[in-house]
């Protein structure tokens, strides 16, 4: 057979550091973690959550999902680990591979329960924010599967078939030497999934957990068809293999969540946070900060203890200050202040209103008519 182009597989999955060996497996896993968290937590400070929310939940949802994981993958291959000739042992080995990703999800929801609940946050609110995180830090796990050359699908000729050493050929596949690269396959569909995550959430403002249904949805169509084309030993049932049905079974149960979600609770969360005790959001810091821009450029004195008396004492000062220099009197004054200097100038009238002659409270030269002004009988007597 010959063959035209080829992904080649790496020749190697582990360093050694001296006596620490670094697996590529490991590497991938932690990537992803760190990639989901930096996404997941840019998308939950968009919906109104605090910075480093996120950070806490990861702490909780990762060691949980990582028992999640092999706990599945021990039990649903148990016959890896358990019979006649086999090392029961080796189910604590996560380094050689084996991480269920439905055990990984379940487990790991359980621990971002346990995190949210102490912050005292929603779990589907959360469950939408990293639902395009999670799924990211699945595909980019998958690079694992490469570097351990596991989880390939059947031989094939394709000009991107991946190449698989003799020693990994599962039995019955010895003389064949490329296979379907399922790892990449899944690599992209989950990057397909969360753009299609991203745009739904945006475009149809999904909350309550939908995001997430749809990136469980997302996710479950493309694994079936990619488990379908893998050849790794697993238990079948019905002649499917077993993760097949669970992609299947999830998916509708994911698809009626979503819809009844949608009835019950439509729309998006307003609140998906509360502000933390002693602080203020910063909608209420920039009101405050608007009312004090507007209390300087106005003059006033915010109310509170001792602002009225400064308010009274400053009316005072003005009074005092317009009534020694002749400039325009102050507006705000008491209705007998008002009265007494009205019958002092001949009951001129109020500031503003119209005077019978047609005149206003100006005098002639334009300047306000004052305490110290000279009255409208005074200056009819200078025009005559």
């Amino acid at each position: 057979m010959q063959i035209l182009a080829s992904i080649p597989s790496p020749s190697q999955g582990v360093w050694h550091l001296g006596p620490v060996p670094i697996r590529a497996y490991a590497l991938c896993i932690i990537l992803g973690v760190i990639v989901a968290a930096w996404l997941g937590s840019r998308r939950w400070i968009a919906r109104g959550g605090q910075p480093g929310t996120v950070a806490d939940v990861v702490v909780w949802a990762t060691p949980f999902g990582l028992v999640g994981a092999r706990l599945y993958h021990v039990i649903t291959d148990y016959q890896l680990y358990f019979g006649p000739g086999r090392d029961p042992w080796r189910a604590f080995a996560v380094w050689e591979g084996g991480l269920g990703i439905w055990g990984a999800i379940a487990f790991g929801a359980l621990g971002a329960w346990i995190a949210c609940r102490r912050r005292g946050i929603p779990l589907p609110a959360m469950a939408d924010a990293a639902a395009p995180a999670i799924v990211i830090a699945q595909a980019i796990g998958r690079l694992g599967n490469w570097f351990n050359q596991e989880l390939f699908g059947g031989p094939t000729t394709v000009a991107w078939g991946l190449q698989i050493d003799s020693a990994h050929r599962p039995e019955g596949y010895e003389q064949y030497a490329t296979f379907h690269p399922t790892f990449l396959y899944e690599f992209i569909w989950d990057f397909g999934v969360a753009g299609l995550v991203i745009w739904a959430d945006r475009r149809f403002k999904l909350g309550h957990g939908r995001a997430f249904a749809v990136y469980v949805m997302g996710y479950t169509l493309g694994r079936a068809w990619i488990e379908y084309l893998r050849i790794d030993p697993v238990n079948h049932v019905l002649g499917l293999r077993l993760n097949v049905w669970t992609s299947v079974l999830v998916f509708l149960l994911a698809a009626l969540y979503f819809v009844i979600s949608a009835k019950l609770r439509p729309g998006r969360e307003e609140v998906v946070e509360p502000v933390p005790a002693g602080a203020s959001s910063a909608s209420d810091q920039g009101e405050a900060g608007q009312g004090r821009t507007a209390a300087t450029v106005t003059g006033a004195t915010p109310t509170g203890a001792g602002g009225s008396d400064a308010a009274a004492a400053g009316a005072d000062a003005s009074k005092a200050e317009v009534g020694a220099s002749g400039a325009a009197r102050v507006d705000v004054v008491t209705s007998d202040e008002s009265e007494t200097d009205h019958g002092a100038s001949g009951r001129s009238g109020e500031s503003g209103s119209a005077k019978p002659n047609g005149s206003d409270s100006r005098s002639t030269s334009g300047q306000p008519v004052g305490e110290n002004s000279p009255t409208q009988e005074q200056r009819s007597e200078d025009g005559r």
